[in-house]
């Protein structure tokens, strides 16, 4: 009887668990809670994302770890501020083919090869102050004779040129029209390699567009653009049409103006390369002052101290500068710089190589006399060099 019973139940259980399987593999859904009953999880486990709490905001608006996920009140912040720039410029078509000594051909096209004709270019700009203070880049304007600007607000302003900085590839225009937006400016000193940032302009005319990338490098010099060097190189995409806009950071601050790209076909290859804000203020105040830029010089042909030529002339220092010229009756000669002196420090200021001395010795107000320090035949000496005006380009420092 007992054994009867046993093998009852344990078909009974077998039955019931082919049925599960079955039932479960063909129709899960009759396996699910009934409507109203909570659903269970185990320990740990997050809520269904079709039915989250009501307390919960929306995913988009939820930072991960302080992260942010939009960047769209940066763009909002900055992007008003950001024109776009059209110049134009007469050019006069050369006359110099066989063509034009051809009687029929000027027969039927007379002069009109030979008369003035109208190119245009794009650029972009960044409004700076509320009465109408643009930076752009000099290239953008350089030789331009007429200068539009047009704001993202869809306003249209003839722009007059303030003044020009070739050394740093720097312009400000001058605009006249009322309730202006102007960027804010940041600090590129608080730039960290990684920080998000975002670029904006009018790449290949199409129109204000933005960009993202990150800080890829930063105080990027001798890279032969300009003579004074000191760029934010980022990967966030520049293209024609962007020289002159604005790189901001993630609160929509000014950190620098684009202005040049790495590239092989004259696209973005994802290497940009940006003017610190710092350095465009500096000779936006200056051009407002004065007209122009003024910078210490000292007249000087100098190259960098490399480790293999410190070892090949046996010299005391590895970093500084070599003066490899000087101009005669300049200040440097008169105050006794030799050539083969190792200039390694100007006012207790570092110099470790041509380019901290070239930005170094241009901060230094032209008329004063200032302490530099040189190695000479293995030892230091001091010498006393009232500091000139830095001629226009094309002069050595």
């Amino acid at each position: 009887m007992l054994r009867n019973l046993w093998l009852t139940f344990a078909q009974a259980v077998t039955v019931g668990l082919a049925v599960l399987f079955i039932v479960s593999t063909l129709r899960p859904e009759w396996l699910t809670s009934t409507p109203g009953a909570p659903d269970r999880q185990a320990p740990g486990a997050s809520s269904s994302p079709q039915t989250p709490p009501a307390s919960a905001p929306p995913l988009e608006s939820r930072p991960a770890n302080g992260a942010i996920l939009s960047y769209a009140d940066a763009a909002r912040r900055a992007t008003p501020a950001v024109v776009n720039i059209f110049t134009s410029k007469e050019v006069k078509l050369p006359r110099d083919h066989p063509l034009f000594n051809d009687p029929m051909f000027r027969r039927f096209f007379g002069d009109q090869f030979s008369q003035r004709q109208q190119t245009s270019s794009l650029g972009s700009g960044v409004i700076v102050s509320h009465d109408g203070l643009i930076l752009t880049n000099q290239h953008v304007v350089e030789s331009a004779e007429e200068i539009e600007v047009l704001l993202a607000d869809g306003r249209r302003a003839k722009a007059k040129v303030v003044g020009s900085d070739p050394e740093t590839d720097l312009a400000v225009l001058k605009i006249e029209l009322v309730g202006l937006p102007a960027v804010d400016f940041g600090s590129e000193a608080d730039a960290r390699i990684g920080d998000v940032v975002l670029a904006i302009g009018n790449p290949f005319g199409v129109g204000q567009t933005v960009t993202m990338g990150i800080v890829s490098a930063l105080g990027r010099n001798q890279l032969g653009i300009n003579t004074f060097e000191n760029f934010i190189q980022t990967d966030a995409a520049i293209n024609p049409g962007n020289s002159g806009g604005a790189l901001v950071d993630t609160m929509g601050r000014l950190l620098g103006i684009n202005t040049a790209i790495y590239s092989r076909t004259g696209g973005s290859l994802g290497i940009g390369f940006a003017i610190p804000a710092s350095t465009a203020r500096q000779v936006m105040d200056q051009i407002v002052t004065n007209g122009s830029v003024t910078r210490g010089y000292i007249g000087v042909e100098p190259q960098d101290v490399t480790p293999e030529l410190a070892e090949a002339f046996k010299l005391p220092r590895k970093d500084g500068a070599i003066i490899a010229g000087v101009m005669r009756g300049g200040p440097a000669d008169k105050a006794g710089v030799k050539v083969g002196d190792i200039l390694f420090a100007v006012e207790d200021q570092p110099v470790t190589g041509t380019t901290s001395m070239l930005n170094v010795i241009a901060q230094l107000k032209p008329g004063r006399t200032a302490r530099f320090r040189f190695v000479r035949d293995g030892r230091e000496i001091d010498l006393n060099i009232m500091v000139g005006k830095r001629p226009k380009p094309g002069r050595t420092d």
